[in-house]
């Protein structure tokens, strides 16, 4: 299981960030957008085996396509550096991805979520964009803006990101998804191409160190065109007859694999304690249904039957993510 963790300046912030990361993550993932700290060093000396990659070009959007390339696990977790989303939080993403979801986002505003960062203005702005989403994408957003999301590595494709080996245009502009509207079009593709989407309330913190590059206005407005953009790719996809990804989705890797010789115990197991006795303890969660408004195939989308081959594959993918819990139906 692999964390992306996008980064500019950020040396004072990833000891607390790091420090909250739970066991099952076994890949950490630093995209360095050029920093003039330390912080390349101080992710080495936290984490000797994270993988650190400096990005292509500039922005947060290219940041995460960077890290997205660089991951080697079947989940892909992205977090931010500031300590703004909380990594504690990630086994209630996994859970609901293990239980059938392709995309999980997490929620400030529904489902037990919280800010604590948040402006009134700002949050009227998200309550409009996410309605103007909801009425043209016939989705059920309650956050649209928040960049706390998890997915399968295998819906990648989907996403649809700009090349990252792409040069930077020469007018220094950059390319379209390379910007902080990153977190709007992937949360939008996700949905368009059918994928399995669903929420889990978060709680947002304020940023412990340094300021935020946010613009109530700028960035307002940057999402609302994303918006309209993300509309009309949709219906140009549509009119075109290409079908959406999910038709063609292949998860490979999440079929079960038998466990080897040497960690198989050796008694039959004893039932152990569901994803939700590690919930956050002063933030207790509730899972939700999907936001996509059709409701999921009898088959799990996954390419498995929803039972016994989907438990399997819970207990791999906890069983390489260094869990030792067996998750229950």
């Amino acid at each position: 299981m692999s964390v992306v963790i996008p980064t500019l300046n950020e040396e004072r912030n990833l000891p607390h960030v790091f420090a909250k990361l739970p066991p099952m993550i076994t890949e950490v993932v630093v995209v360095d957008g050029g920093s003039k700290d330390r912080t390349v060093e101080v992710a080495r000396q936290l984490r000797p085996d994270a993988v650190i990659v400096q990005q292509t070009r500039i922005g947060k959007g290219n940041a995460l396509a960077c890290g997205f390339a660089a991951c080697t696990g079947d989940i892909i977790v992205m977090i931010d550096a500031d300590g703004s989303t909380d990594p504690a939080e990630i086994p209630l993403f996994v859970d609901k991805l293990i239980r059938g979801d392709h995309f999980v986002k997490g929620s400030r505003f529904s489902h037990g979520g919280h800010s604590h960062d948040i402006t009134r203005l700002r949050k009227a702005g998200n309550d409009g964009l996410n309605l103007v989403v909801n009425i043209l994408f016939r989705t059920h957003f309650t956050d649209l803006c928040y960049g706390y999301n998890a997915f399968w590595r295998s819906v990648v494709p989907a996403l649809d990101l700009p090349d990252v080996e792409l040069p930077r245009p020469a007018d220094g502009r950059k390319l379209w998804g390379d910007g902080f509207e990153i977190e709007t079009m992937i949360n939008i593709r996700a949905v368009t191409e059918k994928l399995n989407v669903g929420e889990v309330g978060s709680t947002e913190h304020e940023r412990i160190f340094g300021e935020s590059n946010l613009n109530t206005f700028r960035d307002g407005f940057r999402v609302l065109r994303t918006i309209f953009s993300e509309y009309g790719r949709m219906r140009r996809r549509r009119r075109a007859g290409i079908r959406p990804f999910v038709d063609s989705i292949i998860l490979a890797g999440i079929t079960p694999r038998p466990r080897p010789a040497a960690t198989a115990p050796s008694a039959p197991a004893q039932p152990a304690a569901s994803t939700a006795a590690t919930r956050h303890p002063a933030d207790p969660r509730r899972d939700t249904g999907l936001i996509n408004r059709a409701r999921p195939r009898a088959t799990d989308d996954l390419g498995l039957q929803p039972t016994q081959d989907l438990s399997a594959a819970r207990a791999r993918v906890l069983d390489e993510a260094g869990s030792r819990t067996t998750l229950e139906d």
